[in-house]
């Protein structure tokens, strides 16, 4: 078996993670077992590009115990945990290609390792996969009914790709489904983003004015537990409607070009690029911190905090100290990587429950259906959502009523009214 990781002896401590992730995921366990019995993806194979981290190793597992033969690499240099990629293959017979750290040229041929496989089905976080095999590995084209996108980032890449018609087979977009999007993108990346931030710099939030760029449901998340946390939260947007939801839930509204004189930490989340530049980063106080939890590194424009600076060290794991030329210095985290993921452990297993659940049931659907669908980004069907809801309440011993009948006619019915 062909694979590329750090250290094949850091299984062990890699397999306990995996086990102990696999606790708070009821959910997945619900579909592993089923998938166990069925074997419904025999032989299919699937090259998957994921944050490898402990959750991660039990969606491959899910795939595994399906029949599908799963090739896994990193969807970020820096968000990969050694240990459970040693254990994917030791432990698992997973052929992984992922080192955390790794430089671009060695992620780009690790995501060719991967595509090695020749994939039926893909399954993308951040459309770095589809977007190579559209490039550079055309030759598999021909053999891929379709794939899942699992990031807001991907999502809007590939309906880009829709939309100019260069995109050559279906894509369910895992990430709009409700039990995903509500629940990861809030819930998860607000605590992980904070705990990343904790984790690097050990510093109080209470009382610091903490500037979140973006409020999508990512930066929602992150404004609500900075705001638990005791700082001063400013939202930063450009879209009127999220600038007026975040003035109503409580939190100040500045332009960027406002808030970077003022603010402490600087956090983009926004899923475009050069969000934080030059002219922000001169107007920033002595001992801002700066960090991003958008999926790729180009929300902080670096380049031009390198240039403004004369110097630069390592001050912490995943803090870089830059001393501009006028004296002033400024702090970037993980080196403008997924703070959530570079200097901690992701999303809590809790929700990345759901959101590998709709991984599993989309790649079965796929399996099923993919080559009747249009060269499309295309949602989570409805009935997979809720499926998922519904095994999720369950397993937190939470009932829901039905309606019945008669409130079913009233609802379908105009006739009735005061």
């Amino acid at each position: 078996m062909d694979y590329d990781v750090k250290e094949l002896r850091l299984a062990a401590q890699g397999r306990r993670k995996v086990e102990w992730a696999s606790r708070f995921m009821p959910v997945l366990e619900s579909i592993k077992k089923k998938f166990a019995r069925e074997k419904p993806l025999r032989d299919i194979k699937i090259s998957a590009c994921l944050h490898v981290t402990s959750e991660t190793a039990n969606l491959m597992e899910a795939l595994k115990l399906a029949g599908a033969r799963v090739a896994l690499t990193a969807s970020n240099p820096l968000s990969t945990q050694d240990d459970v990629a040693a254990s994917l293959v030791k432990d698992f017979r997973i052929p992984v290609f992922a080192v955390k750290g790794e430089d671009n040229k060695t992620y780009y041929r690790h995501i060719n390792q991967a595509l090695d496989h020749g994939p039926q089905i893909t399954m993308d976080d951040g459309a770095d996969l589809v977007c190579s095999v559209h490039s550079r590995r055309k030759d598999l084209l021909g053999n891929i009914i379709g794939g899942t996108e699992e990031t807001t980032t991907g999502v809007i890449r590939l309906k880009s790709m829709a939309m100019k018609g260069v995109l050559h087979y279906p894509i369910v977009a895992v990430n709009d489904a409700n039990t995903k999007h509500l629940f990861d993108n809030r819930y998860g990346t607000g605590q992980s983003t904070v705990d990343g931030i904790l984790r690097a710099t050990n510093i109080l939030l209470a009382g610091l004015k903490f500037v979140i760029s973006g409020y999508g449901w990512c930066g929602r998340g992150v404004a609500m537990r900075a705001k638990g946390a005791g700082a001063n939260v400013i939202i930063t947007e450009v879209d009127p409607l999220r600038a007026l939801e975040a003035v109503m839930d409580g939190f100040g509204i500045m332009s960027l070009e406002q808030a970077a004189s003022c603010g402490d930490i600087f956090v983009t989340v926004t899923g475009d690029k050069n969000v934080i530049t030059r002219r922000h980063f001169l107007k920033m106080k002595d001992g801002a911190i700066v960090a991003n939890a958008g999926h790729f590194n180009v929300e902080i424009d670096i380049p031009a905090l390198e240039k403004l600076s004369r110097r630069k060290r390592k001050i912490r794991d995943f803090v870089d100290e830059y001393e501009l030329k006028n004296g002033k210095k400024l702090f970037l985290l993980a080196e403008g990587r997924l703070i959530n993921l570079a200097a901690a452990e992701g999303h809590p297993a809790m929700v990345m429950d759901m959101s590998f659940a709709n991984q599993a049931l989309a790649v079965l659907y796929l399996s099923r259906k993919g080559r009747s669908l249009d060269k499309n980004v295309h949602p989570v069907p409805r009935s997979i959502d809720e499926q998922i809801a519904r095994m999720k309440l369950r397993s937190m011993g939470a009932r829901i009523d039905t309606l019945t009948p008669d409130q079913k006619k009233y609802l379908e019915a105009w006739e009735e009214g005061t």
